[in-house]
């Protein structure tokens, strides 16, 4: 396996790209990623979750730069940046299902109709322009999720 090969495994993680839809199975496989993280309680502290995040966006910005020669220029095949994105949008919240299930929601949406100046973070260039729309996405996803928590706190533990 050459290297190149091995860039567009990673970016298009194991071949999700390919589908259609590939983003939004990406970002449904990572639901599943980080459920089963949170069943481990040695795995439990959020750091973990945000060390993985900095490694797979720090990745994507790489292979993203690596798989452009060929792909073009933010190839639907690169979806790693929807895994950057989706752990972004569940980093430091509670560990339950309605939150991940929120967090999956609110992503999908920011990062399809990219409002609030996300598109402009396409605009940066090769792997960084990839990597940060859905980065912005996952923040804008966080955010109102605590927004959410902060609001619902008497009904909902949060």
């Amino acid at each position: 396996m050459t290297m190149i090969q091995f860039n567009k495994i990673i970016a298009s993680i194991f071949g999700i790209g390919f589908l259609k839809g590939g983003g939004t199975y990406a970002a449904i496989v990572t639901c599943g990623g980080i459920w089963l993280l949170w069943q481990f309680p040695a795995l439990q502290n959020p750091f973990y979750l945000l060390a993985i995040t900095i490694v797979i966006t720090l990745w994507g910005v790489y292979v993203s730069n690596k798989v452009e020669p060929d792909w073009g220029e933010d190839s639907s095949r690169v979806v790693i940046d929807e895994v950057a994105g989706m752990l972004i949008s569940v980093l430091f919240l509670p560990q339950n299902l309605y939150i991940l299930l929120g967090g999956l929601v609110l992503f999908r949406f920011f990062d399809i109709v990219k409002p609030l100046g996300i598109r402009k973070m396409e605009a940066l260039p090769s792997g960084t322009g990839v990597m940060m729309d859905d980065v912005l996405a996952g923040v804008y996803s966080n955010a109102v999720l605590w927004l959410v928590c902060i609001i619902f706190r008497l009904k909902f533990t949060c």
